[in-house]
This record gives structure tokens, C-alpha cells and sequence, in this order.
């Protein structure tokens, strides 16, 4: 396994804010919602501060903890009680360098309904993103929420918190945020077909084999498999992988 390589404090402030202006501009929050974060070592993770606009922050604001939830430094403010998803991730996952938890609109409309982003419509999500399943609900900043989304941490890379909104991660911050940026872009692509359009054309199993062999080749493992492929009572052989959490 490749080694991870870090960045420094300097650099994860850095992108902790730049990420959050973008996450502002793009709508996916609104007033104070939403929380960012980035591992610096195996144990440690700068993150945004609770009640502070993510389009409006400055790097002194940024607290920096140990994944037992200690803080080691922190400015006028305290960590966000979500921050407990982020450590439960970096904790299942130890290729995570970089969480993103935000709300947009049509990938929040989706969680408020319940449904997962599982379609074999659109070769980029797959590749790119992989499933996005709903997870049950729970309160948001208790405990239930990290213990919730720790079975998903490992085999996927984003997730929809039922009635709460969007949470990703990836092998740095800046591949997180676009996978919250892939996550929403997918899910409007489902709302037009599915609900305005009334039709998509499917990818056959075989259109999915291939564009799952192109995911391995660029050395993506993690995704899942859209669950009409999943190895079931349907369909014994399967793919590898499957859209429910094992």
C-alpha cells in the first residue's frame, strides 16, 4: 500500500477554508451548516468550528484534534458535535485524508425521502463516485450518526444521512468535496430523469462490467455496485461489492 502522505497544518487550514467557500457559493449550506475536515497524521485532523458560516471563515478559526475526540488546539470556538462522523471515518477508514458534510438541495431532497443514489444510468457517477446509499436516521451530533455510517466507511465513498443531508470523503479534501460536488450533479441527473423526464436508459450488465473494470483500473476500490448487479436470490453470480453495508 502506498505510504499517505500528509499535509502540513498550514496546508489543511488552508484548504479547510478554501473548501468551505466553495461549498458557500455552490448553495450546498445555508447560515451555519455544514462542517469540513483533514487529516494531518494517522491520529489527528483539523476541522471547522460549530456556529460559523462555511463561506466566511478564517484559518485561526480552524480546531485541531486527536481521533479520541481530544482537542489539541482550537480558537474562540469549539468543534462541531458532528465532528464525531468525521472521527468515526477517519477512524474505519484509514485511507480517508479529508470528510466533507454539507446540504445541497437536491442531494438533501433525496435524503429527506429515503432513497439512495442507485442507478446505472451515468458512467461518471459509477466510476467516480459508486453508490451513494441512504442510511437510517438518526439525531444530528449523537452518537447514532458515526455509529450509523461506520458499516459504510470502508466499501463506499459517500453517503446520504436520511432526513439530514451529504457526507463524503476521499484520499485528500479536495477529492472529497468532489465527490460532494459528483454526489449532487448525480443526483439532479436522477430527479430530471426519474421524476421530470419519466425515463432513463439503464447501462446493461455489461456496460456496467466495463465501466467497473475502468473504476479498478484507475485504482478506485471502493464504490459498491448498484444493487439491480449485487449478488442476491436474482442474481447469485453478482459483481463485487454490493449497495448495502455488510
Amino acid at each position: 500500500m502506498k505510504e499517505a502522505v500528509f499535509p502540513s497544518d498550514a496546508e489543511a487550514v488552508r484548504d479547510i477554508v478554501e473548501i468551505g467557500r466553495r461549498m458557500y457559493a455552490k448553495n450546498f449550506v445555508a447560515a451555519n451548516d455544514g462542517n469540513i475536515s483533514c487529516r494531518v497524521s494517522p491520529d489527528e485532523i483539523w476541522t471547522t468550528p460549530t456556529g460559523v458560516s462555511k463561506g466566511f471563515m478564517k484559518e485561526r478559526d480552524m480546531v485541531k484534534m486527536r481521533l479520541d475526540g481530544e482537542v489539541l488546539r482550537s480558537g474562540a470556538l469549539k468543534p462541531s458535535s458532528e465532528v464525531r462522523m468525521h472521527l468515526r471515518i477517519y477512524s474505519e477508514n484509514p485511507s480517508a485524508m479529508g470528510v466533507t458534510h454539507a446540504h445541497p438541495p437536491v442531494c438533501t431532497s433525496f435524503a429527506v425521502a429515503g432513497i439512495g443514489l442507485d442507478s446505472a444510468v451515468y458512467p461518471e457517477a459509477l466510476v467516480n463516485l459508486g453508490v451513494v446509499p441512504c442510511v437510517r436516521y438518526e439525531t444530528p451530533g449523537s452518537q447514532g450518526v458515526p455509529d450509523s455510517i461506520a458499516p459504510y466507511c470502508l466499501k463506499y465513498n459517500a453517503l446520504l444521512l436520511a432526513n439530514h443531508g451529504a457526507l463524503s470523503w476521499g484520499t485528500s479534501l479536495e477529492e472529497a468535496f468532489f465527490r460532494l460536488e459528483a454526489m449532487e450533479h448525480y443526483a439532479a441527473i436522477l430527479m430530471y430523469t426519474g421524476y421530470v423526464i419519466g425515463k432513463a436508459n439503464a447501462l446493461t450488465e455489461s456496460q456496467v462490467r466495463e465501466v467497473l473494470e475502468i473504476r479498478e483500473r484507475l485504482g478506485v476500490t471502493s464504490g459498491g455496485v448498484p444493487s439491480r448487479f449485487a449478488a442476491g436470490p436474482a442474481n447469485p453470480a453478482g459483481f463485487a461489492g454490493s449497495s448495502e453495508a455488510e
